[in-house]
């Protein structure tokens, strides 16, 4: 459904230069503090598992420091599963949920994985719920070389150090109405292009890659998020968000071509996660233990494929 709605930054129809992202980003202002409500949470973590700094971010480098938590006894036979949240800064339960994830399971699933997580890739974003960075970049579609988002390259640098190839990269994500009333509006006015209204869906789904849908992985995911909240179901058309539905809850995107965070590793076993916060039916805390159920269901089906001892 095409919209008459006009974004109040830039001319309709042209992309915007440097004045109208500058201009976009002064109208951003801090809601939330990093330092605050994450920064503390990770390093709680210190004694029971490996906290390292990846990184930090050029817009304020003493404010806005990239962490990621390790399993604490590291072993080279192990295979590596990657967990990231916040990639998109303004989508909230990826972020706790990640750290609600190490905070409670991590210390078990250490026993079969070396893991990484790396809870808010996007710090800027988290504090000023938003899903570009100051530059009106998006790091979800920024993971590629040269990439010009701080926030995805500090994130390769991260998966480039690792030893070995990664097994399993769970990426969490939200689906919120802000992603209509707001952020796919600033996207066509940014690129110049007419916006198109979408359809937000009520309840959990998954992203798959195209080059490697891996079914039976996303499958154990959504029984497992299934026990927490709703799965979303397909509309009229057979989609969510405007992609086919080609398994209960699941579409697929081809993670490299699209620059999305879910192509940053070679992985067998690779989800997006997409909680929607915005349902009456869930809770923020819902939300939270929906995305570690994700991550848990993932796990425990990588295990049993491939029968991975402690």
């Amino acid at each position: 459904m095409r919209s008459t709605y006009t974004y109040p930054i830039g001319t309709p129809g042209e992309k915007w230069g440097d004045a109208e992202r500058i201009q976009w980003r002064e109208q951003t202002s801090i809601k939330r503090e990093y330092q605050q409500e994450v920064v503390p949470k990770i390093q709680a973590l210190s004694e029971k598992l490996n906290v390292e700094q990846y990184g930090a971010l050029s817009y304020d480098e003493s404010r806005f420091p990239l962490f990621c938590i390790k399993s604490k006894n590291w072993d080279e036979d192990k295979p590596i599963a990657l967990v990231t949240g916040g990639v998109h800064g303004y989508e909230t339960s990826g972020v706790h949920g990640a750290l609600k994830f190490a905070a409670t399971q991590m210390a078990h699933y250490s026993q079969y994985f070396n893991l990484v997580i790396a809870p808010c890739v996007s710090p800027w974003g988290y504090e000023t719920i938003n899903r570009w960075n100051p530059l009106a970049l998006d790091p979800n579609r920024s993971f590629y070389k040269d990439s010009p988002a701080e926030e995805s390259a500090n994130l390769m640098k991260l998966v480039a150090s690792f030893n070995k190839d990664v097994l399993v990269h769970i990426d969490l994500h939200e689906t919120t109405d802000t992603d209509e009333t707001e952020f796919r509006p600033a996207l066509a006015a940014r690129d110049g292009i007419e916006y198109i209204e979408g359809m937000i869906p009520d309840g959990f789904y998954t992203v798959g890659d195209t080059e490697n849908p891996q079914s039976e992985f996303q499958a154990a995911v959504i029984e497992s998020v299934s026990k927490v909240t709703h799965i979303a179901p397909a509309d009229e058309k057979g989609e969510i968000i405007g992609s086919e539905v080609v398994q209960h809850g699941v579409i697929n995107y081809p993670m490299v071509k699209l620059g999305l965070c879910g192509g940053v590793t070679t992985c067998t076993y690779g989800t997006t996660t997409e909680v929607y916060p915005d349902s009456p039916k869930v809770t923020d805390e819902e939300c939270n233990d929906a995305q570690v159920a994700a991550i848990i269901g993932g796990l425990d089906y990588v295990i049993a494929k491939e029968q991975l001892s402690k």
